[in-house]
């Protein structure tokens, strides 16, 4: 009786939901809405039409600002999945080494940090040494800001994991490196994944820091759309970002499997 009555949802509460999901979703469908709008002006309906979605297409500026976030994106989780793996395996693996603490800490600090700040430190550093702003400095700006994410998806994972699958793979024959090949990180594969995932959707959608570590012609997505935006909203720009929606809706869903198969295979694993 008192499970049904606990599982049961009173009208409060979902009159809070359904006010909770509107805030949050309500503006992203009406821009989806409103991408398919035939009328140039944003706030008039003129029937529906794939209109701007031709235009974006047409438009070099904008699909080359894409495929330089697309870039950065890819190239930046890529480096920040394997370092952050690392630095997980090292956090869970590693309790008592001298430092462990200074490390963490310092390892999740741009999770707290302002963007801001930690943008205009690379810049000042990208100066300090001199190097020509472009493709490699913000992608090594989003590497900095996105395997702290990384490392928190894998090491909750690696925490998690029974450790006496690798003993067992070491007593019969293994030596700690092929314990961890083929034990343990199968296991933790589908959290490197959606770390990945992670780190690309973050990289996708930064602009701050990415606006200090630009430089000339390496215009990212976000950095384009904010310089069109101060002009004055355009409906292609609803249609870009129409599809950047879905494109992170797609990884969303992607992660959300890998998240329940590394669940699944975390519980067929575990020794009887």
């Amino acid at each position: 009786m008192m499970a049904r009555r606990v599982g049961r949802m009173s009208p409060f509460n979902i009159t809070a939901l359904a006010l909770g999901m509107a805030f949050l979703y309500l503006p992203i469908v009406i821009l989806v809405i409103y991408s398919f709008n035939a009328s140039r002006l944003v706030t008039v309906w003129g029937g529906w039409s794939l209109r701007w979605y031709h235009e974006f297409l047409n438009d070099r500026a904008m699909l080359d600002a894409a495929w330089m976030s697309l870039r950065v994106a890819a190239v930046s989780a890529t480096i920040a999945t394997l370092l952050g793996t690392l630095a997980a395996v090292g956090l869970v693996r590693g309790e008592r080494f001298r430092g462990r603490t200074l490390f963490s800490g310092m390892l999740y600090a741009p999770l707290v940090m302002p963007e801001v700040i930690s943008g205009l430190s690379l810049l000042l550093l990208f100066v300090a040494l001199n190097a020509e702003r472009g493709f490699w400095t913000v992608t090594i700006a989003h590497t900095t800001l996105t395997m702290c994410f990384v490392t928190v998806v894998v090491q909750s994972r690696l925490a998690s994991l029974d450790r006496s699958l690798e003993e067992a793979a070491m007593d019969l024959g293994c030596d700690p490196v092929q314990a961890f090949v083929r034990v343990t990180l199968p296991l933790i594969l589908p959290a490197i994944a959606a770390g990945w995932m992670l780190a690309f959707t973050l990289s996708l959608d930064d602009v701050v820091i990415a606006s200090f570590t630009t430089g000339p012609g390496s215009a990212t997505l976000p950095i384009r759309i904010y310089s069109e935006v101060r002009l004055g909203v355009k409906p292609e720009i609803n249609a870009i970002c129409t599809m950047v929606i879905a494109l992170i809706a797609v990884l969303i869903v992607i992660a959300s499997l890998a998240s329940k198969l590394s669940g699944a295979r975390g519980e067929s694993a575990a020794p009887l």
